[in-house]
């Protein structure tokens, strides 16, 4: 499945930009060796997820979820970044699920404060370096990566309330101004 996704986003990438090449997907860069019905490619494509994950010296990336496999008791963990090259991209910061529609807001130990929506950070496998995401100063990091979601339109929020009930969780409001005694 990999291996046919990753070729078709290279043709996507050549198509778009502008390249006057013949790429043709060749049965090794497909997987016609796996014999992936294409009922059953339509279904992993329509359910896979994906993964960011970004460094300290602002270097980050998406990863399909398939890229990671579980591991049982007793597993040693897997790699999420390129390891050898720890010294050029810094530690892992944060790693988590993300949506094409989402973005993310990074903020450095220097204060410095950026968004960047999702659907811009390019696709790599999850052991690579990836690309910069945040151009970090010498000596600045980035300390904290927070997803935000797009927020919902007035009408689906409307709806939202109006399905929900409320719940009465029996704690009353203590405040400044509402103080029990």
């Amino acid at each position: 499945y990999l291996k046919r996704v990753a070729a078709e986003r290279r043709l996507a990438a050549g198509i778009a930009a502008g390249e006057d090449e013949d790429i043709q997907l060749t049965n090794e860069e497909v997987g016609e060796e796996t014999e992936l019905s294409d009922e059953r490619y339509e279904f992993l494509k329509a359910h896979e997820q994906f993964v960011l994950t970004v460094t300290e010296y602002g270097y980050g990336k998406r990863s399909s979820s398939y890229d990671f496999r579980l591991t049982g008791r007793g597993g040693k963990g897997i790699r999420a970044t390129d390891v050898s090259k720890v010294a050029e991209i810094g530690r892992l910061v944060a790693t988590f699920p993300v949506g094409n529609d989402d973005q993310i807001m990074l903020v450095s130990d220097g204060g410095t404060v950026i968004r960047v929506p999702v659907n811009g950070i390019r696709f790599a496998s999850r052991a690579t370096k990836g690309v910069t995401i945040f151009n970090t100063a010498d000596g600045e990091k980035v300390v904290s990566v927070e997803r935000i979601s797009e927020p919902q339109s007035d009408e689906e929020a409307e709806e939202s309330v109006e399905g929900d009930a409320t719940l009465d969780t029996g704690t009353e409001d203590v405040g400044p101004d509402n103080n029990a005694e």
